[in-house]
């Protein structure tokens, strides 16, 4: 009997299914170090501890979306192994800050199963969860990947898909900010005077920026969250795929987008909630990853008139400066368009 793990295949799932993920992981001040020097992410909140004691938290927190990718990372080897692609995202909501020194586990449940008509693949949909040491929530979100069949020969008739939100209601985000003092919010000091107020929707906001990947980081980045899915690292297999090569995680390519969104929303800084997501195509080393934004919404959040919550679209394109905002068209989207992300972020009103 071998004691290795293959990972699951898609007949190996069914709906109801729970995962207990393996690996806690705790998070430390060496791990924001490297997700800083991999991004570039700027925002003063996560930066400074100063900043943000000035402001009403405990001390810096842990960048949202590093919270995500380790706790995506922890879900891999049962979920994604074996994965052709991670697809999309919904509902995700983040409930608790995180502190360095905090511990992270994750668990899984199984919402839906859908084969795909080749019958080489199918669909897997599961809601995610990451606690910390507490026993506190602080990160719920449901994602769908594609997953290959152990034999395609074999139909499973499954034809599950969950019903998903297509968006998340402002009242329905978490607390994970506290009450800011926003008389020691220091504009200058965060990179920019626009606030909440200063938005409009419908507004288009191109990030100007780009960043080239190369290999080596995003191997560093995925093996950073403990990502141990096969399409990211195995040349020797992957250069017999699709592709030819190996695929960037698409969580690289949000928290690129994310870094890059600083020039224009640099007081956007809590990722309250993503909506939905979509990696629309893949990217590879040595491409380079621009950013846009459009204002989908604005709110102000029950009882809080210390910050407000913006809806942003954001876009991600390769070797494609934003200028004229590639995005979503009738025809389809754009060729260059490779992340097309639908989130909440909170900004000091």
């Amino acid at each position: 009997m071998s004691k290795t793990n293959p990972g699951n295949y898609f007949e190996d799932f069914h709906v109801g299914q729970v995962i207990n993920h393996a690996t806690p992981r705790t998070v430390t001040a060496g791990d924001v170090s490297l997700y800083t020097a991999l991004y570039g992410t700027r925002f003063a909140v996560q930066s400074s501890d100063a900043f943000a004691q000035g402001i009403g938290y405990d001390r810096a927190p842990v960048d949202d979306l590093l919270v995500f990718h380790i706790v995506f990372g922890k879900t891999v080897p049962d979920i994604s192994l074996n994965a052709v692609a991670n697809l999309g995202y919904a509902g995700c909501r983040f409930l608790v800050p995180v502190f360095p020194g905090d511990s992270l586990t994750a668990m899984s449940e199984v919402i839906g199963l859908k084969e795909n008509s080749n019958g080489k693949t199918g669909v897997v949909y599961v809601r995610s969860t990451g606690t910390n040491q507490h026993g506190e929530l602080v990160l719920d979100y449901v994602r769908w990947v594609m997953v290959r069949k152990k034999d395609p020969a074999t139909p499973t008739g499954h034809n599950s898909v969950p019903t998903l939100p297509a968006a998340l209601h402002a009242d329905a985000l978490g607390d994970a900010a506290p009450i800011l003092d926003r008389d020691a919010y220091d504009v200058c000091l965060s990179g920019s005077p626009y606030l909440w107020g200063d938005y409009e929707v419908g507004e288009q906001i191109d990030h100007v920026d780009g960043m080239t990947v190369e290999e080596a980081e995003h191997q560093m980045a995925t093996r950073l969250y403990q990502n141990t899915a096969k399409v990211h690292f195995n040349q020797f297999t992957e250069g017999q795929g699709r592709f030819g090569r190996r695929l960037i995680y698409g969580g690289h390519v949000i928290s690129l987008a994310r870094a890059l969104s600083f020039n224009g929303l640099a007081n956007a800084f809590h990722v309250a909630a993503i909506n939905g997501g979509r990696h629309v195509a893949p990217l590879f080393a040595g491409e380079t990853v621009f950013a846009w934004s459009k204002i989908l919404d604005k709110a102000e959040l029950p009882a809080r008139d210390d910050v407000g919550a913006l809806r942003v679209r954001l876009f991600a394109s390769k070797d494609f400066p934003c200028q004229t905002f590639p995005g979503e068209a009738e025809a389809g989207y754009d060729p260059s368009v490779i992340l097309d992300m639908d989130m909440w972020l909170l900004l000091p009103r």
